[in-house]
């Protein structure tokens, strides 16, 4: 969604939005009238899947692009997708959409990210699905050892990668973000909030408020699927009311 809007191509690809709690039935579009994706026709994401395969039996995963004309999904590959929307859909960007995957500083992006992916996105989920108190315990120890090494990164430069914003910086952002509401207490990944390590919270408030990035975020949602989807973790399904959530609006100062 950040890249999508940043680049300017909501015109291309629409936008459709599945509810937050996911059931033993999967990703619903209970969000729309009539339970029911308005462009798709589909009550269930699944029925996507299955109309590209019938014979599908894998998992049925958010984001996925889907042909409007044809119904059947192009791809869920998750990694790549923005990726393609920087690359492969630059004919219809907007006027002045940024360069969020310049070539020149690809190698460095492409490495960066990959650490960001393996100990911090998928990091906080290693930890909170772990069945083992070594296996959570080396996830946890990752987690924080990478984002001590970013909070020193980003101490001394205003973004991961240059001095622009890039790739990077989206996928690093949509894991703060969702930090303090629902990793830091949910996943157990307590050893700090983020609001508690200066340069990444300020850096992440920065993000928040660079239009396209905070108008995508929706703490209830986020909050909503984490504590009441994963009954394994939070068998009660109750919702936290917190945290207070106005600081992501604090000038944060790096400019």
């Amino acid at each position: 969604m950040i890249v999508r809007g940043l680049l300017g191509l909501e015109g291309a690809i629409s936008l459709g939005t599945v509810d937050p709690i996911r059931d033993e039935r999967g990703w619903r579009f209970t969000l729309d009238e009539g339970d029911v994706d308005p462009v798709l026709g589909i009550g269930f994401l699944a029925d996507a899947y299955r109309k590209t395969d019938s014979t599908y039996a894998g998992r049925v995963t958010v984001p996925a692009i889907i042909d409007t004309t044809s119904g059947r999904v192009v791809t869920n590959d998750y990694p790549q997708i923005t990726l393609d929307l920087s690359t492969q859909w630059s004919a219809l960007h907007a006027e002045n959409a940024p360069d969020l995957y310049p070539l020149h500083l690809r190698d460095e992006i492409d490495e960066v990210a990959d650490l960001v992916f393996h100990d911090v996105n998928n990091g906080v989920y290693k930890c909170g699905f772990a069945t083992s108190q070594d296996a959570y315990e080396a996830a946890y120890d990752r987690l924080f050892d990478r984002l001590d090494w970013l909070e020193t990164r980003l101490a001394h430069q205003r973004y991961l990668v240059g001095d622009q914003l890039t790739e990077a910086d989206v996928r690093l952002f949509t894991t703060l973000v969702r930090f303090d509401a629902a990793y830091h207490g949910h996943f157990k990944c307590n050893r700090a909030k983020l609001t508690e390590m200066p340069a990444l919270w300020a850096y992440a408030r920065d993000l928040f408020q660079t239009p396209g990035f905070g108008e995508t975020v929706d703490f209830d949602q986020i909050k909503r699927h984490y504590y009441g989807t994963h009954d394994q973790i939070n068998p009660t399904r109750i919702i936290p009311k917190g945290p207070d959530t106005e600081g992501w609006l604090v000038t944060h100062g790096r400019g």
